[in-house]
């Protein structure tokens, strides 16, 4: 049902386009492409949900980052840089984190942020009732005490000294700054918020569900106000109608994953009316073996099946070669994870071999069986994530040739993250999270179960060495000699890829595409899950 919503919703918007009415997703945003005081981009998702700093899904990363800040950053070439703190000392026993925090910053409704409301934030999100909504990363799991020392100075204390405790205070979610006029009576953000108040540059300023979100500049903003006064961002679902969205006017940028076709952005490319452009590598697209369910069991069908994905046909044919061939969980400049690994090589024949000495036979249908259960696996994908849906029918038709039948299921988001977690699925495309959560918390991630945290941990539940694993990973998180840290991330990567839990696809990129001589300052940001509307403006020519 939901396919042929989508399928009338593009329909129906190529009308509107060719009768020149560029109604879709306008809604009456006031979203302008032609104006020179707002950028107009699109998300394949309602772009706000609950626009809540604390919580996760239907809330969007993009515009949490928008709307809030954090005590710190992650700012170019990995350094963590300055936020809401101006800087911080850290004792010698490495535990103790003193933050300094920047003298006359205010919230977008006035009132004034001081250390009085970081320890309020701390208190609902690290509540006993709260923790466990995120302890999918370390932090959380080695928070000891915080406190307000005075209106300028935070102090917290950590268990155990934990080196990447700065990369977890730079996240986007959830540790950020809500206004005290943002908590619900009862000060317990998980059940939602009041509204919206951060001291960031923007402010929501309308937002209709699955249509369109319109941010103002923060009048209070402390730091540099962005380049355009308003943003807003269109939710459209289908790549095509974003393409003709774009080439018709009604957007100034596409910036993102999966925004549009490859093909499109290859066509831009060529085109001089266009600056098309993608990032380096930011994050691995991989696909996930639940190593506890039917078939995938069996390591040996593992193995084979990550013989039979063609990277450098995927990366050409479904990513244009903009996304480059993987073969590691990790890129290589990636921190701690330059391990040597085996690599498997496309070898359908090597496939088939595996799967006929692990005693699954083809049947009359084509369809490989073994003691009497059919080689048949469920593999699930949201539906508004276009190139998800290009890999899982790839993946489709070439293990068909195998004798493996693949059944596709589209869901939308929240409902595929909510059974991924669950572990209901045999096969899914999942990602490392890019900066600044690779290597660190995406491993952790792994040893706990957790409605927000990743589907990894119920995917590897089939592993006779699941325990020592999850042991070392929370060991190395926490181990102060780099040599022994070393060591344990490289048992850690061997073992994940003996045993075949994960095929690494390609690394991610984003592709940015506007037209020529429109739009200046646009550059790609440190993280793929924050938006260009820091510092882009209309070209001064144009305006």
């Amino acid at each position: 049902m939901k396919k042929k919503t989508q399928r009338l919703l593009a329909i129906l918007c190529l009308f509107a386009l060719a009768l020149g009415l560029s109604a879709c997703g306008k809604g009456g945003a006031g979203g302008d492409a032609a104006s020179n005081d707002t950028l107009t981009i699109p998300f394949n998702e309602d772009p706000v949900g609950d626009l809540n700093p604390h919580m996760y899904l239907p809330s969007q990363f993009v515009t949490q980052d928008m709307v809030y800040e954090g005590l710190v950053y992650y700012g170019e070439g990995g350094e963590i840089k300055p936020s809401l703190a101006e800087s911080w000392d850290i004792s010698e026993d490495g535990k103790t984190y003193t933050f300094h925090l920047r003298k006359g910053v205010k919230f977008s409704d006035g009132s004034d942020f001081n250390a009085q409301n970081v320890e309020k934030n701390f208190k609902t999100i690290f509540s006993e009732e709260n923790k466990p909504n995120h302890n999918w990363f370390t932090f959380t799991n080695y928070l000891d005490t915080f406190k307000a020392v005075d209106d300028y100075t935070f102090e917290l204390t950590l268990s155990k000294p934990y080196s990447a405790a700065l990369y977890d205070l730079a996240m986007i979610r959830p540790i950020r700054m809500l206004g005290d006029a943002g908590f619900p009576d009862d000060g317990d953000t998980a059940k939602g918020i009041k509204a919206p108040i951060g001291t960031g540059p923007w402010v929501l300023k309308d937002h209709k569900d699955n249509e369109y979100a319109t941010f103002v500049q923060n009048e209070y903003y402390w730091g540099e106000k962005p380049g355009v006064k308003e943003v807003t961002i269109k939710a459209i679902p289908d790549a095509e109608t974003t393409a003709l969205e774009f080439e018709a006017g009604n957007l100034d940028m596409v910036y993102g994953n999966g925004l549009i076709s490859l093909d499109r952005f290859t066509t831009y490319k060529n085109d001089d009316k266009y600056v098309a452009e993608s990032s380096d590598p930011m994050s691995t697209r991989l696909i996930l073996f639940n190593t506890s369910r039917g078939p995938l069991k069996d390591l040996a069908v593992r193995k084979a099946l990550s013989h039979a994905v063609d990277k450098e046909s995927v990366s050409k044919n479904i990513f244009g070669g903009v996304e480059q061939p993987a073969d590691t969980l990790f890129a290589k400049n990636v921190p701690n994870t330059d391990v040597p690994v085996e690599i498997y090589d496309y070898k359908l024949e090597e496939a088939e071999k595996l799967l006929d000495q692990a005693g699954w036979v083809k049947g009359s249908d084509g369809i490989r069986e073994k003691d009497g259960q059919k080689l048949k696996l469920v593999f699930p994908f949201v539906a508004s994530k276009n190139s998800d849906k290009s890999l899982a029918e790839y993946v489709q038709g070439e293990w068909k040739k195998l004798g493996v039948d693949v059944e596709l299921n589209a869901l939308e988001e929240k409902t595929h993250w909510s059974n991924a977690a669950k572990g209901d699925f045999d096969l899914m495309v999942n990602y490392t999270w890019g900066a600044p959560w690779d290597p660190h918390a995406v491993l952790q991630a792994m040893t706990v179960e957790s409605e927000n945290g990743s589907p990894d941990n119920a995917a590897q539940k089939g592993l006779p060495m699941r325990d020592k694993l999850h042991d070392t990973i929370n060991k190395l998180l926490v181990e102060p000699d780099q040599n022994k840290m070393k060591e344990d991330y490289a048992y850690v990567l061997k073992t994940l890829n003996e045993q075949a839990v994960y095929i690494p696809v390609t690394y991610q990129a984003l592709t940015c595409v506007y037209r020529a001589g429109e739009l200046e300052n646009v550059k790609f940001m440190p993280e793929e899950n924050r938006l260009p509307v820091f510092s882009t403006s209309k070209a001064h020519d144009n305006k």
